[in-house]
């Protein structure tokens, strides 16, 4: 799995769905738009239902509960998790990143544009 980078500096939701969904980048952005999911919502720096309605559209489920982040170990072989969690004035924002556990090892698929390296290691950086 490579991970789909993202294309607008606040649309990393839109970025781990094609990931997982298999996609282009503009694709999700298309079919975003058309579920009525406006890119300019700052509802899509904290939100979950329009991650979940964009996973759905491409047929992909997930666990019925949100978890908290306790370890690594504790993950799936593939989990959504959100990560770095800064605020903007009362609003908590988040970063989108995929957990993969993979026969070599755990990695995080990270869609940020400024990155040298998406596939990343350095799981004490991130803050999940």
């Amino acid at each position: 799995m490579q991970p789909i980078i993202q294309e607008d500096k606040t649309r990393c939701g839109f970025a781990s769905v094609a990931t997982l969904a298999g996609v282009i980048y503009p694709q999700v952005k298309r079919v975003a738009a058309q579920l009525g999911i406006e890119v300019q919502n700052s509802q899509l720096w904290s939100g979950t239902t329009y991650v979940l309605t964009l996973l759905t559209h491409y047929g992909l489920s997930t666990s019925p509960n949100k978890k908290p982040f306790e370890s690594c170990d504790n993950l799936p072989s593939l989990a959504l998790l959100a990560i770095k969690w800064p605020s903007k004035g009362t609003q908590a924002i988040w970063h989108w990143v995929i957990f993969w556990r993979e026969q070599e090892g755990s990695v995080v698929l990270d869609s940020k544009q400024s990155l040298q390296k998406h596939i990343r290691i350095d799981f004490g950086k991130m803050k999940p």
